[in-house]
């Protein structure tokens, strides 16, 4: 029964956006929409066991879940009307909603999963109600998956969900894709939110792990997702390129007991040359669409520099600074800038490193960050000013939450003690 389980759990998680996207199209509701597909899903859990896997179990699923649509269907009209009334409505309604599931089934990625995700990542939403809905109802992960994902309790993430569906039924919220500039900006908001899941797997804000690469795989699956569906939006494919390239070095950002290790200190060797080649293309595919000089293709360009580099010292410092340089003009930030100065330092030393970052420093929005201190710290043990980077490098440790990023600074914090203390 427990392989039975795991491959409903399977089927699930691949084919949970389409069943839902395909019952949203007509009940315009993504919360009824999950509610329905969920009863489906309950339905085959309890009689795969017993009666074994169908032969094509997503065709099973979107049949079951659309016997549940015209139920609610029909539920609501009867309630809207008298019987007598709503006879030939009913059947043209029930007709109407059949011919759009059966559709659905043989669609593999269609409109209505974009209408699914531009849905879930409306503006209408906060961007923390975004990524949770987004992961439950386009990556079908469930509630309690999230919860472990970004550490919060299940009551509280399950409560998230709840009021997001809530809100875009009470602000009626269509299920279409939007137009024109619309358009525009609901993709900027759709890729944030990509691109946050991807950050927080990539380099965990808190916990006891470098990374959850569980959640660069689920940020993946949406970008490829996206690229597919809108492949003329550059910085779709410059995100696309960004995340191919910087989770092709996910085996060898830890180590054997989970510890992080840094770009300069991997072992190239493990890199994922095809992961690497698959991001280079998405960048030349952005590049050609006119998106070189947008957000997320500058920074997949600066990953394809590191990308490039055999060794540490074969970077390219001088263009990662020039691409900067680029980002900076169109999306200024204090982060930003602090990367920048990193690069400055690499290409002009530390010393001009140092006086890059500390232009940055008193920004309000870099008070509380703990990669500040940590960068400040570096250069200013490259300058032999090991007193000071001790202490910069200490301001760090209190400031990061992530267990292994502790770790890694307290091991430099001896390295400038034994430095300071031969």
């Amino acid at each position: 029964m427990s392989d039975v389980r795991k491959t409903i759990e399977a089927v699930w998680k691949i084919e949970s956006a389409r069943l839902i996207a395909g019952i949203a199209r007509v009940t315009r509701d993504i919360g009824i929409a999950e509610e329905l597909a969920q009863d489906a899903l309950v339905t085959a859990l309890e009689q795969w066991p017993e009666e074994g896997i169908p032969a094509n179990p997503a065709a099973w699923l979107m049949t079951a879940a659309k016997r549940r649509a015209i139920d609610y269907l029909r539920r609501g009209q009867m309630l809207a009307r008298k019987q007598g009334e709503i006879t030939r409505e009913l059947e043209f309604q029930q007709q109407q909603l059949a011919d759009a599931m059966d559709q659905s089934l043989d669609q593999v990625i269609d409109d209505d999963i974009l209408r699914l995700i531009f849905t879930a990542c409306h503006p209408v939403l906060a961007m923390d109600a975004r990524i949770a809905l987004t992961l439950r109802l386009v990556c079908g992960l469930t509630t309690a998956e999230i919860a472990r994902a970004f550490l919060v309790p299940e009551k509280t993430l399950g409560q998230r969900i709840f009021r997001a569906k809530k809100t875009l039924s009470e602000a009626q919220v269509p299920f279409e894709t939007p137009r024109g500039d619309e358009l525009r900006n609901r993709v900027a908001s759709v890729l944030s939110v990509i691109y946050l899941i991807f950050n927080e797997g990539y380099s965990a804000t808190s916990g006891d792990e470098w990374m959850r690469a569980e959640l660069c795989d689920d940020a993946l699956r949406l970008g490829r997702m996206l690229v597919q569906l809108l492949p003329e939006e550059p910085e779709a494919s410059g995100l696309l390129a960004l995340m191919e390239i910087q989770a092709s070095r996910t085996a060898a950002r830890r180590g054997q007991e989970g510890e992080a290790i840094l770009l300069f200190n991997q072992d190239r060797s493990l890199w994922d040359f095809a992961q690497i080649q698959r991001g280079l293309t998405a960048l030349e595919h952005a590049q050609k669409q006119g998106g070189g000089t947008g957000n997320y293709t500058l920074q997949a360009a600066i990953a394809a520099c590191h990308a490039r580099a055999r060794t540490p010292e074969e970077t390219n410092w001088e263009r990662i600074l020039l691409l900067y340089d680029a980002l900076l003009q169109i999306s200024p930030s204090p982060i930003v800038a602090l990367n920048r100065a990193v690069a400055v330092g690499m290409a002009q030393g530390p010393a001009a490193g140092l006086d890059a970052v500390d232009k940055v420093a008193s920004e309000p929005a870099l008070a509380g960050y703990h990669l500040l201190p940590s960068v400040r710290g570096d250069l200013l043990m490259k300058l032999g000013r090991l007193p000071e980077a001790r202490e910069e490098i200490e301001r760090a440790i209190s400031l990061t939450q992530n267990l292994r990023e502790q770790e890694l600074l307290t091991q430099r914090l001896r390295k400038a003690e034994k430095q300071q203390h031969p």
